[in-house]
């Protein structure tokens, strides 16, 4: 008989749910699927009722699992994806849609407070980023919006908070992890900020109460066949334990989770807030802390290039092929395209842009595009702006003296040697690929094992997580794309106003919303972030 923490993940469009021993090896593993709803521009939500009871199978089938395994399970701990927003009763019970991390309906509101000079000193006090994804910048949306329902509400919550619900009896209660996400918590304080609770409309009694992200509760009796009183850690956020997922939180090792989206985040022992206002900072426990930085713009590029320039792409017994192997094929075409794309330059904001510039309404760009250049050039373009963008954020750590000397990466897009290769060289890091398909339900395993006191060290985790050979930056190629990179920040930048006049000019269509198996990010964000 082996001993198992059950880990259940919730993610944008499924939640995942495994159970792992104390060696960080997978016992068993089960998803759970839902739609994400887009009913008008700029808005995607979800159903909570979908969530809860996703939660519940998910958690029902991995402990049927254990049993015809017979293992036997010693606790449950959660993850969550960061930013959703729900109203809910005194109860608990939702009152309305659950508004996703991908909603950008707040965009007036974030501007707003850009203007009045407070998004820095917010963003140093709650570790949120001011942005359309933040519970901040919704609540002021409903405030200006439809104030009555918002004062009226007996309670806030998101994700963590709804799937408690469902899970235990205990009061409304939201770890540190994913309070930190909120925008409307001061991460030094450790209470919710006044400043953001007056700009978001809410009181902070319409508020969960904040937890360590190890704080142990109790299931719900008879839940999923499993024992009465079962420890259940509340756990955190996806994105701080994605980086627990993969070993990657000693001093210097950094994750990057590349999928349909993108992020880089590194461990560090304190709250943390960068000068420029670039790093999210959100806590994985009370001492160890996640910054860096998501983008929403990865693997989901090369799919948009490949629907755009690949009309018609015909390759020798590619009959029926789908699109993951048209990306695949176009990957290999742009390898052989020097490093630089010949004087090619993307800016790859197709969906808007988060980190390190936090700008919802920014647009994507070629730059220097000539006759020559084809459509291997405009791949690896992209390729390239995206890595370039997650360098970017790691350059921001340097900044703040946090220096990062290993890269373990997760996602879908690392099974490209281009992706892994160029990811290398922008960061002019070794990059290695783990072995690990669930790194965020794990990383709840093993701080459920911590939690319960069999994992006295997180760090211990980085043994635990198998991780292949390193790919080496190639130092011509990392130089190129150091000097490459300050023209990145100076496009990115000047165009700005200019897209702002297009948007009043030529308004753009419904965004669309991209979205994965369970994740955008693979944070997030989200982010997995």
């Amino acid at each position: 008989m082996t001993d198992v923490v059950i880990g259940i993940d919730t993610g944008t469009t499924a939640t995942k749910g495994i159970a792992a021993g104390l060696d960080g090896k997978l016992r068993a593993h089960v998803s759970v699927h839902y739609p994400l709803s887009v009913p008008a521009a700029g808005r995607a939500e979800l159903d909570p009722a979908h969530l809860r009871d996703a939660a519940v199978k998910a958690l029902t089938d991995v402990a049927a699992a254990c049993r015809e395994n017979g293992d036997r399970v010693v606790a449950v701990s959660l993850s969550a994806f960061l930013h959703g927003l729900v109203p809910m009763d005194a109860a608990g019970n939702p009152l309305g849609p659950l508004v996703t991390w991908a909603d950008a309906r707040s965009g007036e509101q974030c501007d707003r407070i850009l203007e009045a000079g407070q998004a820095k000193s917010l963003q140093a006090r709650t570790g949120t980023p001011v942005h359309p994804m933040s519970p901040l910048t919704k609540l002021a949306w409903w405030r200006d919006n439809d104030p009555d329902r918002l004062r009226d509400t007996p309670r806030w919550g998101g994700v963590k908070e709804l799937i408690l619900s469902a899970l235990t009896d205990e009061p409304f209660l939201l770890d540190l992890s994913v309070a930190s996400g909120t925008g409307l918590y001061d991460i030094h304080a450790r209470r919710w900020d006044p400043e953001a609770l007056e700009i978001a409309g809410v009181r902070a009694d319409q508020l969960a109460e904040v937890v360590p992200t190890t704080t142990v509760l109790r299931l719900k009796p008879g839940l999923a066949g499993l024992p009465a009183g079962l420890p259940l850690i509340i756990g955190a956020a996806d994105g701080p334990l994605a980086n627990l997922g993969v070993g990657a939180t000693p001093a210097g090792v950094a994750a990057v989770s590349l999928g349909t989206s993108g992020a880089l985040r590194t461990v560090v022992d304190r709250p943390t807030a960068d000068a420029d206002g670039r790093l999210f900072c959100y806590a994985l426990t009370e001492d160890r802390w996640v910054i860096g930085g998501a983008v929403n713009n990865a693997g989901s590029v090369v799919r948009w290039a490949g629907q755009s320039f690949a009309a018609g792409f015909e390759r020798p017994g590619a009959e029926g092929e789908d699109a993951d192997e048209r990306d695949a094929a176009l990957l290999m075409e742009a390898q052989s395209v020097p490093p630089g794309s010949d004087g090619l330059l993307c800016l790859p904001y197709l969906l808007g842009e988060r980190a390190p510039w936090w700008r919802s309404g920014l647009r994507g760009a070629y730059l220097g595009l000539r006759r020559e250049h084809g459509r291997a050039h405009l791949v690896r373009s992209a390729v390239e702006g995206v890595c370039q963008q997650l360098a970017l954020v790691r350059d921001s750590f340097a900044g703040e003296g946090f220096a990062v000397t290993e890269v373990r990466a997760t996602g879908g897009a690392v099974a490209s040697e281009l992706w892994v290769g160029v990811l290398a060289a922008t960061l002019d890091l070794p990059v290695a690929v783990a072995d690990t398909p669930e790194g965020t339900a794990l990383g709840a395993c093993l701080l459920g094992w911590h939690a319960i006191g069999e994992l006295p060290d997180l760090d211990h985790a980085a043994s635990l997580i198998a991780i292949g050979e390193p790919t080496v930056p190639d130092p011509k190629n990392a130089e190129l794309y150091r000097r490459l990179r300050p023209l990145i920040e100076q496009s990115a930048l000047a165009m700005i106003d200019t897209v702002k006049e297009l948007d009043r000019l030529a308004p753009p269509p419904t965004p669309a919303i991209p979205v994965t198996d369970g994740r955008v990010d693979a944070t997030h964000g989200g982010e997995k972030e």
